[in-house]
């Protein structure tokens, strides 16, 4: 199970994800973004209550860092060792913006 709750201030938009990310709950994610991001300017992902991460969240990561390298900038914050491991593994420290 994923929560999703977004938090929108002008062109920033916070998105704070609560449960597991993973082939179930990824296109749902997905989907809330393809709603969201239009004159996004600056995205932040709020992982502290995110559990787990599959590759098919990675998937929706890395679709959302495309959109925002073209009209801003994404970044995570409060990243859980056990998701930082993930990225670490995967080589997404690298592609991504963690805080």
């Amino acid at each position: 199970m994923l929560n999703i709750n977004k938090e929108q201030s002008g062109e920033s938009l916070k998105v704070v994800l609560e449960g597991r990310l993973d082939t179930m709950t990824a296109p749902v994610l997905e989907s809330e973004l393809k709603q969201s991001l239009d004159n996004v300017k600056d995205l932040v992902f709020d992982f502290e209550k995110l559990e787990y991460i599959s590759s098919a969240g990675l998937r929706v990561l890395l679709s959302a860092q495309k959109v925002m390298n073209r009209q801003g900038s994404m970044k995570l914050v409060h990243v859980r060792p056990e998701v930082n491991e993930v990225f670490e593994v995967t080589g997404f420290v690298d592609i991504l913006t963690i805080e």
